[in-house]
């Protein structure tokens, strides 16, 4: 791609591997997709599906079985285990027109029974990039839309999650300390030990909704899903027909970087990144916890075992799931 776009994408996962704000990569990733097979535990950039974030003790119910899928993380499945969408090569860039816009195309066929999950779906990214001059500032956009819906005969439902699984760092340190951060809500999912939801939605201790907080060096340590939308029964399996909110945002006074999350969905997964742990490899140096911070908007966390939950990640034949996330960089 030219040098002139602020975003680069690889076909493996549909990786956003570069995000560019003032000449300066705001995202972690690797120069080739090898190292992505080599060193991305973390997730770094990747679309990830089937399912995002977790799903308790790797099963759910559906078609009238119970589906086992890949144990990955302590005693539950994350990301769509152990070769999620993130780890397969899709097939693109394909240059399209989405909507009047130039748009950039991935898609990719998952397979029934693909790491335990019923059903062959097509998944479908658009990326559409955008420069938006504001009161005299020039803004890069990225517009992401997913798509997927159940192809074939093998069966008459599976479960999908989607979500971009980017790493910020607006100052180019090590860490993300002195990034200020404002969330649209601090009500979250209260989890287990190992992450799955235990029912209630709660306030988010020390976080107050639409009202700035630091980052520092070792806390506030969040791995935490945000729910913009507290009614269940209200999220549509498609989302792309909903108001696009600004759920995060973001700012480091150092670098003067400002970064805003808005999707159409119905909740985030907040992360600070305390697990990040990729060595050093060619020009790039080690990182570490806390070298990036992560929001995934998405659905509820383990909905497709919850059920007043289910539906908002149940795809039936005929059906299409589908969601929008937007970021916007800029220096101001």
């Amino acid at each position: 791609m030219s040098t002139d776009k602020a975003f680069t994408f690889l076909p493996l996962g549909a990786i956003i591997q570069a995000f560019r704000v003032d000449g300066k990569n705001i995202v972690q990733g690797f120069p080739t997709a090898e190292l992505y097979k080599a060193h991305n535990a973390p997730y770094f950039g990747e679309t990830i599906g089937r399912i995002a974030n977790r799903t308790a003790h790797g099963k759910f119910e559906l078609n009238g079985q119970t589906y086992q899928l890949p144990v990955n993380n302590g005693p539950n499945s994350l990301h769509g285990g152990d070769l999620g969408w993130g780890k397969r090569e899709f097939e693109g860039p394909l240059d399209v027109d989405r909507n009047g816009k130039q748009a950039t195309l991935f898609k990719y066929l998952s397979k029934d029974g693909e790491e335990g999950y019923p059903g062959t779906v097509e998944v479908r990214v658009w990326y559409v990039q955008e420069k938006l001059n504001e009161d005299g500032v020039q803004k890069e956009v990225l517009h992401i839309e997913y798509e997927a819906e159940l192809v074939g005969d093998d069966t008459p439902a599976t479960a999908v999650n989607i979500t971009n699984h980017s790493y910020f760092n607006l100052s180019g340190a090590s860490t993300i300390a002195g990034t200020e951060a404002t969330l649209i809500t601090n009500k979250y999912q209260v989890v287990d030990d190992g992450g799955i939801p235990t029912g209630p939605i709660e306030e988010y201790p020390g976080v107050k909704s639409n009202t700035s907080f630091t980052l520092g060096e070792t806390k506030p340590d969040i791995d935490d899903c945000f729910i913009v939308n507290t009614d269940p029964s209200s999220v549509p399996l498609d989302t792309r027909g909903s108001a696009l909110q600004t759920v995060a945002s973001f700012f480091h006074p150092e670098s003067k970087i400002h970064l805003e999350v808005a999707t159409t969905e119905p909740a985030f997964q907040f992360y600070t990144g305390k697990y990040i742990d990729v060595p050093a490899v060619e020009s790039l140096p080690a990182r570490g916890a806390r070298s990036a911070f992560c929001v995934e908007p998405s659905r509820y966390v383990n909905a497709i075992n919850v059920p007043e939950q289910r539906s908002m990640t149940i795809l039936k034949k005929g059906e299409k799931y589908g969601s929008k996330i937007v970021y916007r960089g800029w220096k101001a």
